[in-house]
């Protein structure tokens, strides 16, 4: 139990760790803005192709797969249809958060529960060593998305440290679904393929309706598909090297 608690702890904390950047980004101009915004965007597209699919399927079979993908898909449909502005208080006002930004950190703390049930089931199996890898690779993922969920929250004229802390929360999560996964394993290891599907789901939905349409239309979209092509390269060699 204290493996799976460290584990996981270090893993959600990551998510903060690759947000600690914000809080040194004077200004984000509409080009960097843009080329960040597609960064993240190859991320999510290698994470959920490359990753969260393979996964899923490894586990599971292509029936879970598509249902857990598109009850990702109708989760973000109806948040977006119903999701409502969501208000900040931040010193002597009240700032309004935008429905993108709040779709993305939907989307990201719904990507963190199936992880946090994989650190939590792998810890179970026995093997420490393997829980310990999983942990890390599932950290290392997180840190690039910690940066996103603060990058939308400080366009909108969120608290730098607001928006850190907001971050960090989206990835806390997994601490609790961690130990939830190790204490019912057989239960939990049933329902991973389409929490993994799920997580897929929801990332595709993000990247393809919100960050891709984003990181367009202000002039840089050739130096945003760069860094769209960028993104997806280096979280291939994440997963390359700690999966």
């Amino acid at each position: 139990m204290t493996s799976v608690l460290l584990g996981s702890t270090l893993s959600a904390l990551a998510t903060g760790l690759g947000a600690l950047p914000i809080l040194f980004m004077k200004n984000v101009t509409h080009k960097w803005r843009d080329i960040l915004l597609a960064f993240a965007a190859g991320i999510m597209m290698a994470a959920s192709l490359l990753s969260l699919i393979p996964e899923s399927l490894a586990s599971g079979n292509f029936i879970q797969l598509a249902i857990g993908i598109f009850l990702g898909v109708l989760v973000l449909t109806i948040l977006e249809t119903n999701m409502p502005h969501i208000h900040v208080e931040d010193a002597s006002k009240k700032i309004e958060i935008d429905q993108k930004a709040m779709l993305v950190v939907a989307a990201i703390t719904l990507h963190n529960i199936p992880e946090g049930l994989s650190v939590g089931v792998s810890y179970a199996g026995g093997e420490e060593q393997l829980g310990n890898l999983v942990a890390l690779a599932i950290g290392l993922q997180n840190a690039p998305e910690g940066f996103l969920v603060a990058l939308f929250l400080v366009n909108q004229n969120i608290n730098r440290f607001v928006a850190l802390g907001i971050a960090t929360l989206t990835g806390a999560i997994e601490v609790v679904t961690a130990l939830g996964g190790f204490a019912l394993t057989n239960i939990f290891a049933s329902l991973v393929p389409y929490g993994l599907a799920f997580a897929a789901g929801a990332m595709l939905f993000i990247i393809y309706k919100e960050l891709i349409p984003e990181s367009h239309g202000d002039g840089y979209e050739r130096q945003a598909t760069y860094s769209f092509i960028v993104g997806i390269l280096f979280m291939v060699l994440l997963i390359h090297y700690f999966e």
